[in-house]
């Protein structure tokens, strides 16, 4: 039977789904990395790589707009290690036809801070009721 069930909040992001294209570039890059490697500078990209994604989707099941931004602010945190990182193997001449897009990177690097920005400017508006993620949050994920 086919799943009709709606994406949930998380995936309908944009910033969300190109981070999810960074993890799986990540991984096919260092995939090539030399062995000596696993345990170092490859461990650490995936990490960070998969960090990005996974503090978006946290992030957007919290209930307020500050929970929310603080996942963000961690995801961009991971995102700005990940690019450090990336500059490391290519210095090191690890990136040889690397599968990581230096567009994709920027394209989620400026769709992660204008994210922040707008749930900034959120934070800003007066409202009497405690601020919201602009995300709905189901009672329940589980289906």
């Amino acid at each position: 039977m086919e799943n009709l069930s709606l994406p949930r909040p998380h995936e309908r992001l944009d910033v969300w789904r190109d981070a999810m294209l960074l993890v799986e570039a990540v991984y096919r890059a260092t995939s090539r990395f030399p062995v000596e490697e696993r345990l170092g500078l490859t461990a650490q990209m995936r990490r960070c790589a998969v960090s990005v994604p996974s503090n978006i989707a946290e992030g957007a099941a919290r209930r307020s707009t500050s929970e929310y931004l603080r996942f963000l602010s961690i995801a961009r945190g991971s995102l700005s290690e990940l690019s450090t990182q990336l500059e490391i193997s290519r210095r090191l001449g690890f990136d040889e036809g690397s599968a990581i897009d230096p567009d994709l990177l920027d394209r989620t690097f400026a769709r992660l801070n204008a994210l922040i920005r707008a749930n900034e400017r959120r934070l800003r508006e007066p409202d009497d009721a405690l601020p919201e993620s602009p995300i709905p949050n189901p009672e329940s994920h589980a289906r």
